[in-house]
């Protein structure tokens, strides 16, 4: 089959990007595939492409609506008309119609949490699924730096859909992760297709500053600097709020902040206008990011350290997908350091909140079948727990349900806890020495995905030389800085985490 041929027919393009005919000669031979390409690179074709050649319905599980939406506009723009959204936007007459007439669509995304509702899975069962699409697959992984727990249900779905050819889809997973995205899909072979995470065309700098304001008054300067459009990240809510607020009454218009906090109406929105133009700077927490299909982001900053080089990866990424020269920048003050490990205590329940919660009802009835909607809440309420750490207890009890001894059922929950903070607080000392290190930033990057540099960059980093007009005002006593800040972080991670509360209010 001449698949460029099929690619101009559908797409109206006469040539593959890198990996992306791999991932589809492989699913065409009956391989089960995993394909890694990076941010940018256009994942999506590969199941689009494959669908329309295999004349088969195309199932596609996506972790956030927003994703999920912006990737059903796009077939939609393109004139394919059989597509489905199975999300909470549905009316129930909605979803009712929609699930009886099943078979009239072509390509159907929905949430992990949808297939675990019997009725659809019921209907999804009379179809003759031709591809099992599931993307940002690193959501899968115990190990992915994105974990989602609704997600680790998938290889069960898989055997209750009867195993159909699966395309499991990321930009940003070490081999660690793809190894658990295989097991936890059940898949006993699966072809890889990794292509390298470098974004050439996107500059990687740190700059290092004494104090809060003096941060602030730069990044001022680069939204001032630059024309084009631009996303700021920020650890917390707060601060994505009031910096959106500052930059507007210092002179920059079009700016909104974006967070998990809004209305979900209402982040759409704002994601709308940022696509088509409207906005030109937002300022947001990591919830923004996937399903943001803007070809023309001239910057990201990161005004607070990620959680992990994956999610710098991942983040970063949002620049220079139509292959024009972009900037990464990170914005770095004394302090910072502590934010993603604050972050990580707020993810899973403490022993604490796991011995209150093991106590505060007959937890015997709990591991049989889900307490009332009232007692739920008055745990959550009484433990202080967040939605992302009842959910994980929800969900380990429930992966647990049935055994009877809520003892053991606890005391492995609180050893699942500790080797994921391990887990997690070690990738955030690898982003922390990728920070400090002298080494090429890319290099680094490129190293920590088990990649060699191939070229040299003329726009590569600030350790290799940077453009003066490409990032103006670097600053130039950066790496000794942050050396001397990092020099004892092990024996300091207690300072940290208070650091960080202190940061956080800020």
């Amino acid at each position: 089959m001449n698949l460029e041929k099929q690619l101009h027919t559908h797409f109206g393009f006469n040539t593959f990007r890198p990996g992306q005919k791999e991932i589809i000669s492989s699913l065409l031979n009956g391989q089960h595939t995993l394909g890694m390409l990076a941010t940018g690179t256009g994942k999506s074709l590969c199941y689009q492409l494959t669908g329309y050649i295999l004349k088969k319905p195309v199932l596609i599980v996506s972790p956030l609506l927003s994703l999920m939406q912006d990737q059903a506009e796009q077939l939609k723009h393109m004139g394919e008309k059989s597509v489905l959204t199975l999300n909470s936007f549905l009316e129930r007459e909605q979803k009712r119609e929609a699930i009886q007439n099943i078979t009239r669509y072509r390509f159907i995304f929905l949430s992990p949490e949808m297939l675990a509702v019997e009725g659809i899975l019921n209907a999804l069962r009379n179809l003759d699924i031709g591809l099992f699409v599931i993307d940002e697959a690193h959501c899968i992984s115990q190990w992915g730096y994105d974990f989602r727990p609704d997600y680790l249900q998938l290889g069960n779905i898989r055997r209750k859909l009867s195993n159909p050819l699966t395309l499991a889809l990321t930009a940003t997973a070490t081999e660690e992760v793809r190894e658990d995205i295989s097991d936890r899909l059940d898949l006993d072979t699966v072809h890889q297709v990794i292509s390298s995470v470098d974004r050439g065309n996107i500059a990687l700098a740190v700059e290092t500053f004494s104090g809060y304001e003096e941060k602030l008054q730069r990044l001022l300067e680069i939204t001032r600097e630059s024309k084009g459009p631009g996303i700021i990240y920020f650890s917390s809510k707060k601060a994505a709020e009031n910096t959106a607020l500052y930059l507007k009454e210092n002179g920059i218009a079009h700016v909104a902040y974006y967070h998990g906090g809004m209305e979900q109406e209402q982040r759409m929105l704002i994601q709308q206008q940022f696509i088509t133009g409207q906005l030109r700077v937002i300022c947001s927490t990591s919830a923004f990011g996937m399903g943001v299909n803007k070809e023309n982001v001239r910057f990201v900053v990161h005004f607070h350290l990620p959680s992990g080089i994956e999610a710098y990866v991942q983040e970063t990424g949002r620049a220079g997908r139509d292959g024009n020269q972009s900037a990464a920048i990170i914005l770095y003050c004394e302090g910072d350091e502590g934010l993603p490990l604050h972050l990580m205590e707020q993810e899973l329940p403490t022993e604490p909140q796991i011995d209150g919660v093991f106590s505060y009802v007959d937890f015997s009835k709990f591991v049989s079948e889900k307490p009332p909607v009232a007692v739920q809440e008055a745990i959550i309420q009484q433990f202080s727990l967040s939605e992302i750490q009842w959910r994980f207890i929800q969900h380990f009890i429930g992966l647990n349900r049935g055994q009877g001894n809520v003892l053991k059922v606890k005391e492995a929950m609180k050893r699942y806890v500790s080797s994921r903070k391990e887990y997690k607080t070690a990738k955030i000392y690898s982003f922390l020495t990728w920070l400090i290190s002298k080494q090429c930033r890319r290099e680094g990057v490129l190293n920590y995905f088990q990649e060699e540099k191939k070229s040299q960059n003329e726009r590569c980093c600030d350790r290799c030389g940077l453009d003066p007009e490409l990032l103006q005002n670097m600053s130039a006593n950066g790496s000794e800085l942050a050396a001397s800040r990092f020099t004892n972080w092990k024996q300091d991670l207690a300072k940290l985490l208070l650091k960080a509360a202190d940061s956080n209010e800020k």
